[in-house]
């Protein structure tokens, strides 16, 4: 089970690459709009995360609050993501939310013992 667990975290620190990368890479094109990485980010960020909420561990399990927080945010950059990937532009204040919530989530992961 462990090596699931490492192949499940792997592929979520891929996704979490391709949303802040892609995300990155468009805000300095100075066009804002979400890209097929950003989308596939989201994507693989959510599947993956909730792979790894699954009691795989013995005992050494996150909190369940630590698990709902990402999960909400993590829920939150897909919808923002998915439901603006066919506009031309995104609003500035909407894409900087996403690159925003991306750190946090990952801060969260991060820094919430």
């Amino acid at each position: 089970m462990e090596a699931l667990r490492l192949v499940l975290l792997y592929l979520h620190l891929i996704g979490f690459g391709l949303l802040l990368g892609g995300g990155i890479a468009q805000y300095l094109s100075a066009r804002l709009r979400i890209n097929a990485a950003m989308l596939w980010g989201a994507v693989i960020q959510v599947v993956t995360g909730l792979g790894l909420s699954a009691p795989l561990r013995d005992g050494d399990e996150p909190s369940p609050a630590k698990l709902v927080t990402k999960a909400v945010i993590a829920l939150l950059i897909f919808v923002m993501v998915f439901f603006s990937r066919k506009r031309e532009s995104v609003h500035r204040g909407h894409f900087l939310a996403i690159l925003v919530l991306t750190l946090v989530n990952a801060a969260v992961a991060v820094f919430w013992r």
